[in-house]
């Protein structure tokens, strides 16, 4: 063989290597979904389900511990859909007539990168007073606040890829700048419109530390739910099989739905020179 055809082939090996240390957690946190409790436990441990062992997937169905998930896909869509709303317009505004100034959008994404842990305690203070603890409307509000720059940062790049004389043109035609940015701005710009709605749906699902502090039962998401299943007795590694595989379908197809939206969203500009 030639010397290109083996270091192509050691740089296939490696790259499988990698493939195969990456993907095997969540390998084995699925197959515990259906693992019997001895299969589980057992040791040496046990690589594959002997039977698909279904009853983890009955007794999270009798209970409540699905309620959660559905908790997360509302909260989650719902901010993403206004974080997208408002912070495309606000990105429109900056990206055509400089709101702000030059150096306003580095102030929007630096407070993206404020830690949420930084701010969590005094705003569960504000919503303890207005009585917005384990509410719907105050989580949706937080997440919307939280991804707004991002979303804002993200849009503003996309809408400065979009020709001026396009707009120009249309408003030229009779449109108006709600007309122009509508019917010109969004469509021309709809790849990085969807790309930018799944990081943000995705930023949402998986937050933690909002969601642990700001909700109790009415409206607890996701990720704060799994965390109740590690106990200082027991894990319930079963549940935490079950709920996980279940939790991962929604990000799971909404990606795979919007996969060329999003790698011609990241795209966009790359080859401007």
């Amino acid at each position: 063989m030639r010397r290109d055809q083996v270091n192509m082939w050691w740089r296939f090996a490696v790259a499988l290597l990698v493939i195969l240390i990456v993907t095997f957690p969540v390998y084995w946190l699925f197959s515990m979904a259906f693992k019997t409790p001895d299969e589980i436990f057992s040791f040496p441990p046990v690589w594959f389900p002997g039977s698909f062992y279904i009853d983890n997937f009955k007794t999270m169905w009798r209970t409540d511990d699905l309620v959660p998930v559905w908790n997360s896909i509302i909260i989650a869509s719902i901010s993403t859909v206004i974080s997208l709303g408002l912070g495309t317009i606000c990105a429109y505004s900056m990206a055509r007539f400089r709101t702000g100034g030059d150096n306003f959008a580095i102030w929007v994404l630096s407070q993206r990168m404020l830690p949420p842990i930084a701010i969590v305690f005094p705003l569960f203070l504000a919503y303890a007073f207005l009585g917005w603890v384990d509410t719907w409307h105050g989580m949706i509000l937080v997440y919307t606040a939280f991804n707004l720059p991002f979303v804002i940062w993200m849009m503003r790049g996309y809408i400065q890829d979009v020709p001026v004389e396009l707009e120009e043109s249309s408003l030229v035609d009779g449109c108006t700048r709600w007309q122009s940015l509508i019917r010109v701005v969004l469509p021309m710009s709809r790849t990085g419109l969807f790309a930018t709605g799944v990081f943000t749906f995705i930023f949402t699902w998986n937050e933690f530390a909002f969601a642990f502090v700001l909700t109790r039962d009415g409206v607890l998401t996701f990720p704060v739910h799994v965390s109740h299943y590690f106990g200082a007795l027991s894990t319930y590694w079963g549940k935490v099989g079950v709920i996980s595989l279940i939790a991962t379908l929604p990000v799971f197809f909404t990606v795979a739905f919007l996969q060329r939206y999003i790698v011609r969203g990241m795209s966009m500009g790359a080859l401007k020179g």
